[in-house]
């Protein structure tokens, strides 16, 4: 039982709410009669009928429609929309996330090496797993923060300069954290 467009089956066949099984007949064999496509009728206006008398006729899907349009009738008129805000938090969860992972993944890695203990290469793998997590997360915040743009945006059109500077900076940060780690 849908109700399309919002459409209100008792003022399609032009009955009352109250209106009894035997009325809303008798309404819907009236406008059948004037709107059949075979007698010049309307075919959409036609279905429309069909559909509000097969809804109103049956008595379970009548109660049915009727809590559904009770309850789009209680329905407040302004729907607020999301805050302006609401992308800019998303975007800022995902760049904090994938920075508190990196920091996690590093300060991991740095303590492992610098300690100098074998058995803990455990934590270097996780640690690492931290740090491709990081970079994962802080991919997906640049693809989000790009799709959010509209489409006439330039940051749309140059897809290909953002992925490689971020993937230049990936691979310097890996470079550097290399050159950290041999070094001491």
């Amino acid at each position: 039982m849908s109700q399309p467009d919002g459409r209100n089956y008792y003022s399609i066949l032009g009955a009352r709410t109250d209106a009894s099984r035997e009325e809303i007949e008798r309404l819907y064999k009236r406008l059948a009669k004037s709107h059949h496509p075979d007698r010049g009728g309307d075919e959409e206006e036609m279905k429309a009928i069909n559909e509000a008398y097969r809804v109103l006729r049956d008595e379970g899907s009548r109660v049915a429609y009727d809590a559904t349009r009770d309850h789009q009738l209680a329905a407040p008129a302004f729907i607020p929309s999301t805050s302006p805000s609401a992308g800019a938090d998303a975007f800022g969860g995902r760049v904090a996330g994938a920075l508190l992972s990196l920091v996690a993944g590093l300060t991991l890695l740095f303590l492992v090496r610098f300690h100098y203990v074998v058995f803990l290469w455990p934590l270097a793998l996780l640690a690492a797993a931290l740090i491709v997590f990081a970079v994962w997360t802080a991919h997906a915040a640049l693809g989000y923060a790009r799709e959010g743009t509209t489409p006439a945006n330039p940051l749309r059109r140059l897809v290909w300069a953002q992925e490689a500077v971020f993937w230049s900076l990936v691979v310097g940060g890996v470079y550097v954290v290399y050159q950290l780690l041999t070094a001491i």
